[in-house]
């Protein structure tokens, strides 16, 4: 049970190593923080990456983030991938990712695969082998080894330690990896956006390989990147069958700094720019969402605000709220309560969406 720096109070609904409850987060964002920021510095500091996006005088500007980072000679971005070497940079290349990928079967654990073609009949036959779940057909998962945000409750964090080290793999890998029984490929990781480049050349290339034939292309993101980045990956996404998962972690900016480091502005505004596309093939899904509630701060007030957004934009949209595992810098909080994930499920409701479910079920614990 931890309290908070702030307002003193006790809870085992406050995370120890951010001292700082959702209230004071909310309320008096301004005076926490510089604690808050100290937090986030401590954290990257262990994995060697900026505590912050930077802005050096003169630097080499990046501009495939929201952060837009200025970068010195021999120094990297926010990201990680990005360094600066003789005036241009390395890594989140168009030819060469940092990254991993592996195969794996159909159904998979896809947070979208509710509402995909991969598990259900949605899509068939345009986009699907089969009429229904896709068994005997894999997935081709690339995890890419980066991020722009620094989530303290991050529950792919291992990646970090590799994340600045060396080992990029040519875009052709991708697409040597796709045969007659990948159905689709699917970003993710850390977060495609500081290796879109990269992305989008292996895209093509694998698209190229299978002309004519059905390979779904999507997205798990931050939302993150270029808004014309986005754009282009998202026509890979519509034209294949495939679509964009966004993570909208927090609603309020505050909340959202306090948890992930960085803004959500950009994020939101371009959830709001794929939501124009949602028209363009209403199904099967082409933009999705998700929240990780993470236990004492995403609450029943982020959730509700967040689907309300989303209702705004298109009450189809389909929207899973996530159980929490304890992780990373959040280890010490408790599992998402059935409880909580129920309020949340039913606010969600409320706000007007129409196809809302909890995920990670398994996860859900029954304490608060």
């Amino acid at each position: 049970m931890a309290r908070c720096i702030h307002c003193h109070k006790k809870s085992i609904l406050i995370s120890s190593p951010l001292e700082i409850c959702v209230d004071c987060i909310r309320t008096h964002f301004d005076d926490v923080k510089p604690h808050i920021d100290k937090v986030h510095a401590r954290v990257r500091e262990r994995f060697n990456l900026p505590p912050k996006p930077p802005k050096a005088n003169g630097g080499l500007k990046c501009n495939i983030c929201m952060n837009l980072c200025q970068v010195a000679e021999d120094e990297r971005g926010y990201c990680g991938v990005r360094v600066n070497k003789n005036g241009k940079f390395t890594g989140g290349r168009m030819n060469e990712g940092n990254f991993t990928w592996y195969y794996d079967s159909l159904p998979t654990n896809c947070v979208a695969e509710w509402v995909c073609p991969a598990g259900t009949e949605c899509g068939f036959p345009e986009f699907s082998f089969t009429r229904g779940i896709e068994y005997g057909y894999k997935n081709l998962a690339v995890f890419f080894k980066s991020c722009t945000f620094n989530c303290l409750f991050c529950q792919n964090w291992h990646y970090r330690e590799e994340s600045t080290k060396k080992g990029e793999l040519r875009a052709e890998e991708i697409a040597d990896g796709v045969d007659e029984r990948t159905a689709c490929i699917c970003y993710f990781g850390g977060d495609p956006t500081p290796q879109l480049l990269y992305a989008v050349k292996a895209t093509k290339l694998a698209m190229e390989k299978r002309k004519g034939e059905i390979l779904r292309i999507c997205w798990e993101t931050n939302g993150s990147m270029n808004p014309k980045v986005l754009e282009k990956i998202a026509q890979f996404s519509l034209k294949t069958g495939g679509c964009i998962k966004f993570d909208l972690k927090a609603w309020h900016e505050e909340v959202h700094t306090a948890l992930c480091g960085v803004s959500n502005r950009r994020t939101l505004s371009n959830f709001k720019l794929l939501a124009n596309h949602i028209a363009e093939r209403p199904e099967p899904p082409f933009l999705t969402a998700s929240t990780l509630l993470v236990p004492g701060y995403v609450d029943e007030e982020e959730v509700s605000n967040i689907a309300r957004f989303i209702a705004s934009l298109d009450p189809n949209i389909p929207y899973s709220l996530l159980g929490f595992y304890p992780q990373f810098y959040m280890r010490d909080l408790p599992t998402t309560s059935r409880n909580h994930a129920e309020r949340c499920l039913e606010v969600a409701k409320n706000a007007g969406l129409r196809r809302v479910k909890i995920g990670n079920v398994h996860l859900l614990g029954n304490a608060y």
